[in-house]
């Protein structure tokens, strides 16, 4: 599945910060999807949390074509293929299972996948996986655990999601072994919910210029 962690970072295209996105009205998924792609942050992630995140990632594969539109918080084989059916260019995993990897190597959709500890890292790398999700980041030990992992795991690249904010996001992209960030500030509920799409294009718009 090598290739598949390099087709990953092709549609990332040096994106920053990918939205961790929380949708509980499918009638926001399209204006939140364009708004973040105004702002510079096309790739998104949808998290299956809510009753509506499939037909929320369905309406932004069919109507935002500037959109690279992903599905997080997917926990078995089942739950990816119908992420991948509803238009998912991407799969992102807080862990991973023997299932989902047999699923991610059924797919032509990639996986970015969990993983925190050595044993999960090395299990990853032996499906031929090098990008990876870590996740939950700052509970797990945030930037001092990251570079820890630098030396004995040279070539894995990590995504870290969890706890990152537009106040450390970035120190962790300042990591040799960081991508790119994931987070759910650049949508905050109260922000989606009050359909406040310019100030969630702003703050994609500062998301997106971030570098450490």
């Amino acid at each position: 599945m090598a290739n598949k962690s390099e087709k990953l970072l092709a549609l990332l295209k040096g994106q920053p910060v990918i939205p961790v996105l929380k949708i509980a009205d499918v009638a926001d998924a399209v204006p939140l999807a364009r708004a973040l792609a105004r702002g510079g942050l096309p790739m998104i992630e949808v998290t299956l949390r809510t009753p509506d995140a499939i037909e929320a990632i369905r309406r932004i594969a069919r109507e935002v074509e500037e959109a690279v539109v992903g599905a997080g918080t997917i926990l078995n084989a089942g739950q990816f293929e119908q992420a991948a059916q509803a238009g998912s260019r991407f799969i992102v995993s807080p862990g991973a299972t023997s299932q989902l990897f047999a699923a991610a190597r059924g797919s032509e959709v990639p996986l970015l996948p969990g993983a925190i500890t050595p044993a999960e890292i090395m299990t990853a790398a032996e499906e031929g996986l090098d990008f990876l999700k870590f996740f939950p980041a700052e509970q797990a030990g945030g930037i001092a655990f990251l570079k820890s992992l630098a030396s004995p795991f040279a070539g894995i690249r990590f995504c870290p999601t969890g706890g990152v904010t537009s106040g450390n996001a970035p120190d962790y992209l300042g990591l040799p072994n960081v991508v790119c960030v994931g987070g759910s500030w650049v949508a905050p509920d109260e922000m989606v919910k009050a359909q406040q799409w310019d100030k969630i294009e702003a703050l994609a718009r500062e998301a997106a210029a971030l570098a450490g």
